[in-house]
Parts: C-alpha cells; sequence; structure tokens
C-alpha cells in the first residue's frame, strides 16, 4: 500500500485511519502526506533510512534531500510523528493560507512544522488582529515573509511594535511593517534600534524624517558610529526638521570619506568649486549618491558635446538623477536645434526644460514651433529609439547607480 494518503475534496472534514494514526485534516489541504520513514538508495545500491522529519519534507513539500537534512541537521525540523507538522498545517489552513501558501512559507521557514501552533503561532496571530491587521493583509505578507513568526512575542515582537508605532499613521500599518521587515528586525540588537531612534528624536529629527529613514535604509538607525553622521550633517548646514536632513544622512552613512572625496574631485575636474559642491548637496542631498561614472558621462556630454557650461548643472542638480540617454540626450538634441536655428534665447536657462514632464516638453519645445515640429518630433523619439536599443542590447544605460 502507497505511504501517501491523498484527501478528498467531497467531505468537509476528513477522518483518515492508518496503522499507526489517526489523522483529522479540512479537507482543502490536497497534497499526499506520508506517515512513514521513507528510504533512499545509494550509487551501490544501499538502502539507507532517513529520519522520519526528513522524509516529511521530501515527501510533502518536494525539498530535495540535501534540503531536507540540512533543515534536520540545524534543528529546524524534530519530530518523529506526523502530528504535530500536520496540526501546524491546519492550523494555517484554518487562518486563510491556501496549499500554494503553505507550500512557500514552509520552503522558507521549515522550522514552523516543529512549533506548537496554539502555544507559539496563535497569539501572534492574536496580537496582529487585535492591532487592526485582517488575515487578508497579513496572510500574503507571512507567505512572503514568515520570519516574524520565528521572534518572541512579548520580547521582540510587542517591544518593536511599541517602538516603531509612533512613527505610523495606523497600528494595522506598524504591523505591516513589522512583518514586511521582519527579517532586518530580527538581526538588529532592539537596544540600539531604541537607542538610536531616541537619539534623532532629541537632535531634533522630525518623525516624518525618522519615519523615512526607518522605511529605506533600517541599517543607519541600528549604526553604531550615527551621533557622528548626525553631528556632520547638521554641520553641513543641514536644518534636523527637514526631510533634506534625513536624505543627508542617508548620503553620508552610506558613504565613507574617501568616496566623498573622490566624488568631490570629480566635480572639480569639471570646474565646479568646493563652495559649489557643499551649496548644490544643501539643496540636493541624493546628488552624492550618483556614481562616478555618471557624473563623468553626464557633465563630459554637457560639456564635450553640447558646449555648454558645467557650471549650469549646479542650478539643477536634479539632473544627475535622470536618465543619460532617455531624457538628457533626447531633450538636449532637441534644445541644441532650437539654439543653432536662433528659435530659443541663448540666456534661457538650459537646464529647466529637463525638469518639465515629457508631455509640457513636447508641448513647449516640439509642438510650438510649427514649422520645425516634424522635424524636432522626428529627433526626439529617434534618441529615445536609440536609448531603448541600447537598453534592450543590455548595454549601460547610464541611469544614476545609488551606492
Amino acid at each position: 500500500m502507497s505511504n501517501k494518503l491523498f484527501f478528498s475534496h467531497n467531505l468537509v472534514l476528513g477522518v483518515i485511519t492508518t496503522k499507526s494514526t489517526t489523522l483529522k485534516f479540512n479537507n482543502h489541504f490536497s497534497f499526499p502526506f506520508s506517515l512513514k520513514c521513507s528510504s533512499i538508495t545509494t550509487s551501490q545500491s544501499e538502502s539507507i533510512t532517513q529520519p522520519f522529519a526528513v522524509s516529511y519534507l521530501i515527501n510533502n513539500f518536494d525539498f530535495s534531500t540535501e534540503s531536507a537534512l540540512k533543515a534536520f541537521n540545524l534543528k529546524q525540523v524534530r519530530f518523529n510523528t506526523s502530528d504535530n507538522p500536520d496540526s501546524v498545517i491546519t492550523f494555517f489552513q484554518n487562518h486563510g493560507f491556501s496549499n500554494s501558501d503553505i507550500r512557500i512559507f514552509i520552503k522558507k521557514a521549515p522550522w514552523l512544522l516543529s512549533s506548537q501552533p496554539h502555544k507559539r503561532l496563535l497569539p501572534k496571530f492574536q496580537f496582529f488582529i487585535s492591532n487592526g491587521a485582517s488575515l487578508s493583509d497579513i496572510v500574503p505578507l507571512l507567505t512572503a515573509n514568515p520570519h516574524i513568526l520565528q521572534s518572541s512575542l512579548d520580547k521582540r515582537i510587542i517591544p518593536l511594535f511599541q517602538l516603531l508605532n509612533r512613527f505610523s499613521k495606523t497600528n494595522k500599518d506598524t504591523i505591516v511593517y513589522l512583518i514586511r521587515h521582519s527579517r532586518s528586525f530580527i538581526v538588529y540588537p532592539l537596544n540600539l534600534l531604541e537607542a538610536n531612534i531616541n537619539l534623532m528624536v532629541d537632535f531634533g529629527v522630525y518623525d516624518s524624517a525618522i519615519a523615512r529613514l526607518l522605511r529605506t535604509r533600517k541599517s543607519i538607525s541600528c549604526s553604531n558610529d550615527l551621533i557622528k553622521s548626525l553631528e556632520d550633517v547638521k554641520g553641513l548646514g543641514f536644518d534636523p526638521s527637514t526631510i533634506a536632513f534625513g536624505t543627508a544622512l542617508v548620503t553620508k552613512q552610506c558613504m565613507s570619506n574617501i568616496l566623498w572625496d573622490k566624488k568631490v574631485d570629480v566635480f572639480k575636474k569639471w570646474g565646479w568649486s568646493d563652495e559649489d559642491v557643499i551649496r548644490v548637496f544643501r539643496s540636493q542631498p541624493s546628488l552624492m549618491l550618483t556614481s562616478i561614472d555618471k557624473i563623468n558621462l553626464l557633465i563630459s556630454f554637457w560639456v564635450n558635446q553640447m558646449g555648454w557650461d558645467p557650471l549650469a548643472l549646479t542650478k539643477s542638480p536634479l539632473m544627475f538623477s535622470f536618465s543619460l540617454h532617455k531624457r538628457i540626450i533626447p531633450r538636449a538634441s532637441v534644445l541644441q536645434f532650437l539654439l543653432m536655428k536662433g528659435l530659443r534665447k541663448k540666456k534661457a536657462s538650459l537646464v529647466r526644460p529637463f525638469a518639465y514632464s515629457e508631455d509640457m516638453f513636447l508641448n513647449k519645445r516640439v509642438f510650438s514651433f510649427k514649422e520645425e515640429s516634424d522635424y524636432l518630433l522626428k529627433l526626439y523619439y529617434e534618441k529615445m529609439k536609440l536609448a531603448n536599443a541600447m537598453e534592450n542590447n543590455g548595454m549601460p544605460s547610464t541611469k544614476c547607480v545609488m551606492y
């Protein structure tokens, strides 16, 4: 007789009896359960009996022998009968998880099969739901990020919730955030995170800026030298109460002093002064997150191919966040033609048209010139087509690279 059992979809509750045990399952779970140890055959045709937990993972969740043994050897799974893992599966079924959901997160977190569902899992579900998250909210989140279920509710989840909740609009937002980023927060010392958040609050950083850092740069909130970066950014003239302060803090934390100096030297090579760099950084802190290659490529095109003044770029540092091939080159080609034909004043801002939306750019710099509009539109789309071809062929698009 086969050691795999299949459940009927015609029963509301199936009771299945084997020689070893009687199991009750919700009929929604359709993949087979192996209730016996299986065996594998080596190249020498020697039969080797697997531990029950290893067989369970292989037979029911399509683990490879290697990955199942790894989970067993790491003590992630420890059970000798199907009773506990079956109860875990039933628990998740009863809480809205589909068969495919269960397969996905057991592959990510096989240790769940060894947990006690009503002692270890249920209190966490109750906490999530009591704070405004529904099962429809948390099922997809936990399927993708089951790691929070490994944390202690009292020692980890609740303290984190209380610490982070002031930076969310609702309790539900905090729960969603915790589950989505659970892997990151598990590895950080809770006392360091708390100390750094309090440090930023005391330093005058606004809650909105702290919330943004927590969403985008969790590692900063757990840095061992955060005070130095806070003082450096304030020393550069940033007001801690502004969003720009948070962006500047990200820049300083994500970049070594050596790399910072290299980027400053690149700008100076193209005619910027130290004062220019600091002034532009204050107006657009993300400027210094642009890669050295992107800085060189953009300014080289601007100066060597267009013949334009590199200092014009200091008036619109947002330029360094645009794609060189998809925005700057097509628009620069149109503007250069208009300058050559005397259709654009030489004193007009060179950089402002690059910040326009595409519709605005076409209306102001293409369609408004009736006689030349056909040629300008053709020129514009030829440059765009070239940019797309380069990207599709795997050639560098020279988009801004963030460090």
